[in-house]
């Protein structure tokens, strides 16, 4: 088995890790103000591309 020479150091460890990190989510923000993630209904108002799509007793 493959045994590495050196002990890497936390820069190449650092630099190879560079792109692991979690992204964070777009947010847009419904007609009615509420913050929605794209391309998806809105969970208050239930509307999505400015008609509605989901039927809301509150709404």
């Amino acid at each position: 088995m493959a045994v590495p020479k050196k002990k890497t150091s936390r820069s190449r460890k650092g630099n190879r890790r560079a792109h692991d990190h979690v992204a964070t989510p777009n947010v847009v923000y419904c007609e009615c103000g509420e913050p929605v993630l794209p391309h998806r209904a809105c969970d208050s108002c239930g509307s999505y591309k400015g008609r509605q799509a989901l039927n809301r007793e509150d709404a």
